[in-house]
């Protein structure tokens, strides 16, 4: 048994940060106030471990589900089936996470998905690198990525204003939750497994960042 994309219809629990008892130093670092944003812990190289930590530095974050499906596993007494669902996370201005999660029931699996997504939110330098634009807002990405998991590649470009994004259904959602407003993608392989669709979309954003960081190091080495 396999859905395609579902939209999460329920009420949403606000997040009240002086209820939350870290449990990391980063977690208590953000309680405290010293860390206050999402770029300041990846400017320091830090490992986000607490989903709380994203409710308390992005609290408009949304959450979409994307795939739910039912794997199976033999074990000495019988099959053994559990729900795999996967989830994106975004806020719309730069911040996009995806995550997998598994149980026996639907609700239980939805909420490990949408944790283990906050768990790996990353930030999204958007921009206009398209040449038929070059209008300089950020309503696109700055230069062509590609990602790659398992079979499936993406591959996405800057797109000019007013375009819109050319996509499938599942990652057209996914770039709207990051934020971008005009974007050509490309695939290739089993797109049918959202999974891996997914991660390869995901990677493919990480490329900016790897991009930056190799600029600011050039940048910052002496001559």
């Amino acid at each position: 048994m396999a859905y395609r994309y579902v939209q999460r219809r329920e009420e949403e629990v606000r997040f009240n940060i002086g209820d939350w008892e870290p449990r990391t130093e980063l977690g208590r670092n953000v309680k405290a106030g010293t860390v206050t944003s999402i770029e300041q812990i990846f400017h320091e190289g830090r490992r986000i471990e607490e989903p709380e930590i994203i409710d308390a530095l992005l609290p408009n974050l949304k959450n979409e589900v994307i795939e739910i499906a039912s794997v199976q596993r033999m074990t000495k007494n019988n099959r053994k089936m559990k729900y795999r669902v996967t989830a994106v996370v975004g806020d719309m201005n730069g911040h996009i996470g995806v995550g997998a999660g598994k149980d026996i029931e639907v609700k239980a699996a939805i909420d490990s998905a949408i944790k283990n997504a906050k768990s790996n939110v990353i930030p999204i330098i958007l921009g206009c690198g398209s040449w038929q634009c070059l209008c300089g807002s950020k309503h696109s990405i700055p230069f062509t990525v590609e990602g790659r998991c398992g079979s499936v590649q993406i591959i996405l470009k800057p797109a000019p204003r007013g375009l819109g994004i050319v996509a499938s259904g599942p990652v057209k959602k996914a770039l709207v939750l990051a934020g971008l407003k005009d974007a050509w993608t490309f695939s290739r392989g089993r797109t049918r497994s959202k999974y891996n669709t997914m991660l390869a979309l995901y990677r493919a954003l990480e490329v900016i960042n790897h991009m930056k960081n190799i600029q600011e190091k050039m940048m910052a080495a002496p001559e």
